[in-house]
């Protein structure tokens, strides 16, 4: 009986996690690791509560909003106290699958793909980059940030082999989609796209295109602006 119980609980505790999953909107999902990078220094710190308003100062918000950001991952807070740090932290990382170790591969071992082979950072947020691809035969064998470079044509046994649901892109754009079609046919379930390429991949895999032209565009358009109404 018991067994039962537990897994009604547990089909309970699946549908109310993506419920809570539809609801965030998208602002709201991008403000969360600044909570959590502001919720991991005061837990150095050796702070027990931390309030919404502290909270909202990183984006500048009014309390409210932060209530209702934190609110989508199943915290509320105490009205006078506030939110318990340990709690807060372990609700977001939850909510964002940071809570377990992702196993990731990068394919493109090229300027791009060894810095993010170098950041450690990665790992706070619950990625391992646990395998580098190539296909050019003078970077093919290399050593890289720990992580010896492997042929392109290997990818699909070793992703399978080590059930990787992640892949990183960091390929030139005229081979963004072929190396895509070959992440789709190894299992990964998730692209991390770092190429100016639209992929055109199945419904069930998600991607995430990160444009580093479209964020310095909109640097570079605020700087002129600024430039403009300073007089500089």
């Amino acid at each position: 009986m018991k067994g039962k119980i537990d897994s009604k609980n547990s089909k309970k505790s699946v549908t109310l996690e993506i419920e809570q999953s539809r609801r965030a909107g998208l602002s709201c999902v991008k403000r969360l690791p600044a909570y959590l990078q502001l919720l991991r220094i005061l837990q150095a710190e050796g702070n027990e509560y931390v309030s919404g308003t502290v909270l909202a100062s990183v984006h500048h918000l009014e309390p409210v909003i932060v209530r209702k950001d934190l609110a989508i991952t199943g915290i509320i807070g105490t009205p006078r106290i506030g939110f318990r740090v340990n709690e807060l932290i372990a609700a977001i990382e939850r909510f964002l699958g940071w809570d377990i170790q992702t196993k990731a591969i990068l394919v493109g071992a090229g300027n791009l793909g060894t810095a993010l082979l170098g950041y450690r950072g990665f790992e706070n947020f619950g990625l391992q980059i646990v395998a580098a691809f190539d296909r050019d035969p003078r970077k093919v064998g290399r050593w890289l940030k720990g992580r010896r470079v492997q042929p392109l044509e290997q990818l699909v046994k070793f992703a399978r082999r080590n059930r990787i649901t992640l892949g990183v892109l960091t390929v030139p754009g005229d081979v963004a989609q072929e190396a895509a079609n070959l992440m789709a046919r190894a299992g990964i379930r998730g692209i991390w796209n770092f190429t100016p390429t639209k992929l055109d991949v199945p419904a069930d895999i998600v991607t995430q295109k990160e444009d580093l032209a479209e964020g310095l565009a909109v640097l570079s358009h605020r700087l002129h602006y600024l430039s403009r109404t300073k007089g500089l």
